[in-house]
């Protein structure tokens, strides 16, 4: 099958939540860097892998897979990683969760999108900062709402990381990058926390190349 690539940027939020995945389930990979600040991912390069020009890009048994979320449903499948409950209902609840980051405040935070309003408010230099501040901590107050409809434990979901845990992580690093708060939601605090201390999400947290 070959070896495992992921192709990813070390501050991307899709590809942090691979490498909370890719560190579950316990597979060996090569990870190559494309530079979203020097334009790599608009390279004919990185085009050529991903026609969008986003990472991640995974490699994996022979395949070349993109966007985050189908990937994750990929090694869900294929390694039994069990991020989602077996009850149908408890599913549909769970990847409602999950999306709510992922889907809905991810894609606006994104900093090509804040810069791109940034320019077009006459530049401010404040501007991202702002945007970011904007979404991100009332969808922070949602996805703290959304956890009611679950039993309080370790996990968003369950005693064991799933889906929900790794679109979450990603967002909360981004919050506190530009200092987004959220210490009066005890329940995604704890989940953050909980993550902290698990071996596969302090491996995948970003760390800047050299």
């Amino acid at each position: 099958m070959g070896s495992t690539i992921l192709y990813d940027y070390w501050r991307s939020s899709a590809s942090y939540r691979l490498r909370i995945a890719l560190n579950l389930a316990g597979i060996d990979y090569a990870s190559v860097p494309v530079d979203l600040v020097k334009g790599e991912h608009k390279s004919p390069e990185h085009l050529a892998r991903n026609p969008q020009g986003f990472v991640p890009v995974l490699e994996i048994d022979g395949l070349r897979l993109t966007q985050s979320l189908a990937i994750l449903d990929y090694l869900d499948e294929t390694r039994g990683l069990g991020l989602l409950p077996s009850d149908p209902a408890q599913r549909a609840k769970t990847r409602a969760l999950a999306h709510s980051v992922a889907v809905d405040v991810h894609p606006v935070c994104n900093l090509q999108v804040a810069k791109h309003a940034s320019a077009l408010s006459g530049g401010a230099a404040d501007m991202p900062k702002a945007w970011m501040q904007h979404f991100i901590r009332p969808g922070l107050q949602a996805f703290e709402r959304l956890l009611e409809g679950f039993n309080q434990t370790l996990y968003c979901t369950g005693d064991t990381p799933g889906l929900a845990d790794i679109c979450l992580m990603p967002q909360l690093y981004n919050a506190r990058r530009w200092e987004a708060d959220f210490s009066d939601l005890p329940r995604v605090s704890a989940v953050e926390a909980a993550c902290a201390a698990h071996p596969a999400f302090a491996a995948a947290f970003p760390v800047q190349p050299g």
